[in-house]
């Protein structure tokens, strides 16, 4: 009997070896499969990254570190004053409510709250992506902004919906609510 246990236990580690390669494999094909569409992405955001504001000189977006993970970064450009909306800005824990437009870079939409009820899509902030939870603790309820989020701080090498792998996000935001503020 003890033998038996062996080996289904031998078995068992055998197959999970033989499963962790095949997912270095998929890793792997995924970097290639995607190699042109990762080039163009991280091409697309470096450009938009350069851009300047014709009417004040100054770069168009603001590059937004994450304090917790310094290599993790969005753009964002905000289409109002943000100090006009002034007041708390949501934490990890927080719930928003938000209005929302996403393309991919080539302009393809991807995703919107309008088809959500009321056309407004709320969730804890600390169940979306990092690139989302990033902006969105940089922002004030009422303010509007563009979001390029980088895919590291996006899906990855993961798909998600329409949006494939090593996609850089463009959002268009506005927060509307912070239903739940939470410390």
């Amino acid at each position: 009997m003890k033998r038996l246990l062996y080996i289904i236990a031998a078995l068992a580690m055998a197959g999970a070896a033989l499963s962790s390669c095949s997912d270095d494999d998929d890793n792997a094909n995924t970097w290639e499969d995607y190699r042109q569409w990762r080039e163009d992405n991280i091409s697309w955001l470096e450009d938009q990254r350069n851009l300047v504001d014709e009417a004040t000189g100054q770069p168009y977006y603001t590059k937004i570190v994450a304090p917790w993970a310094p290599s993790a970064y969005v753009l964002m450009h905000w289409f109002n004053d943000p100090a006009e909306n002034g007041g708390v800005s949501p934490m990890l824990t927080s719930t928003v409510t938000t209005r929302y437009k996403l393309h991919l870079y080539d302009g393809t939409l991807a995703d919107s709250s309008e088809g959500q009820k009321g056309g407004v899509f709320t969730s804890q902030l600390s169940s979306l992506i990092e690139g989302w939870q990033i902006a969105m603790m940089n922002m004030h309820v009422g303010d509007t902004v563009q979001i390029l989020i980088p895919y590291q701080s996006a899906y990855g090498s993961s798909s998600s919906g329409s949006v494939l792998p090593y996609s850089a996000l463009r959002f268009n935001v506005r927060l509307e609510d912070i239903p739940d503020y939470e410390i």
